[in-house]
C-alpha cells in the first residue's frame, strides 16, 4: 500500500448543539380547548393560527400542546418558553392565561417572533394575562 492509500479526511468540526427555539405550549387538557367551558372561542381556529404563525416564522418559534397544565381558573393557558438563547439570559416559562380571544394571540404571538423570554419583554397587554402556575 502507498501513502496515498492511507490518506484521512480532516476532521468535522464538533457541531454545535441545535439552538431550541422559543416554544408556546398549548394546553389542550381538561378546561383549556373546550367549547363547553368557553363556548365562544374558536378553539381549533386558534390552535391552527399559531401553528400557522409558527410555520411561517422559519423556526423563530415552535408550537406543541400538551395536556392539563392547570391553572385550569384561568383557561386557556399557552405556556411562552424561552429559547436556548433566551433561557441563557435567564428568561423562564412565563404562563399565560385567559387566552381567549385574537388580541391575546396577537400579543402571544408578537412576543414569540420577538424571541421570547429573555431575549423580550412581552407586550404590555400580555403582562396582565400572565399567572401563577401554581394557582389552581
Amino acid at each position: 500500500m502507498t501513502a496515498s492509500e492511507f490518506r484521512t479526511e480532516p476532521a468535522a468540526a464538533p457541531r454545535a448543539p441545535a439552538a431550541r427555539p422559543c416554544t408556546l405550549v398549548v394546553c389542550r387538557g381538561c378546561c383549556c380547548g373546550d367549547p363547553r367551558k368557553h363556548p365562544g372561542t374558536d378553539h381549533a381556529g386558534q390552535l391552527a393560527r399559531l401553528r400557522a404563525a409558527a410555520e411561517r416564522s422559519g423556526g423563530r418559534f415552535a408550537v406543541r400542546t400538551s395536556e392539563c397544565l392547570g391553572p385550569c381558573g384561568q383557561a386557556n393557558i399557552v405556556v411562552v418558553q424561552p429559547s436556548r438563547d433566551g433561557r441563557a439570559r435567564g428568561g423562564r416559562p412565563a404562563w399565560v392565561g385567559f387566552a381567549l380571544d385574537d388580541a391575546s394571540l396577537d400579543d402571544i404571538l408578537a412576543w414569540a417572533e420577538a424571541g421570547g423570554p429573555g431575549t423580550a419583554e412581552p407586550p404590555d397587554a400580555l403582562t396582565l394575562q400572565l399567572v401563577d402556575p401554581r394557582e389552581k
